[in-house]
């Protein structure tokens, strides 16, 4: 129960300092702070400490919001996924392989994104606007009307399906 207040704590802490790094107030006193080094530099007569305190609390700070920011970016990335998964979920006619697309391979995704650039290929050839559901049923569409076109073109005028 202890880690579980403490992964609160965290989790609290993390969302704040995410917000205020991301604030106009902290690019403010960053600013500031490079300013007033800057400034500082002939009272220091540019020596390597004063060039070493900048580069050292840039490199801390960097570090530490890096892991800050993508700690937030998963969360978020997460948070999005689980809503498209519910909308794919609950969308008739939707392609159920595209739930928790993003655990798949490399190559997985792209033998997916092939089948879309197919559908994509094959609403650019046809004449009509109409939308396709899913990657089956658009293959399963296309050949049907492929196949309509192919007989009307060969049965009598007048005659077309």
């Amino acid at each position: 129960m202890a880690s579980h207040g403490l992964q609160r704590l965290l989790e609290e802490g993390s969302r704040r300092v995410t917000e205020w790094v991301g604030s106009s107030w902290a690019f403010g006193i960053a600013f500031g702070a490079v300013i007033a080094w800057a400034v500082s530099g002939p009272l220091f007569h540019y020596s390597d400490t004063w060039q070493l305190i900048i580069n050292t609390s840039t490199t801390v700070v960097t570090f530490l919001v890096v892991f800050l920011l993508q700690r937030s970016q998963n969360k978020d990335s997460k948070a999005i996924h689980i809503k498209l998964n519910e909308i794919v979920a609950v969308l008739e006619g939707a392609s159920n392989r595209l739930i928790d697309v993003e655990d798949l391979t490399e190559d997985e995704l792209q033998t997916l994104h092939t089948h879309f650039q197919k559908l994509s290929e094959m609403a650019q050839r046809e004449s009509s606007l109409s939308q396709s559901h899913s990657i089956e049923e658009a293959e399963e569409r296309h050949h049907v009307k492929a196949a309509v076109r192919t007989s009307s073109h060969s049965s009598p005028r007048g005659l077309r399906n």
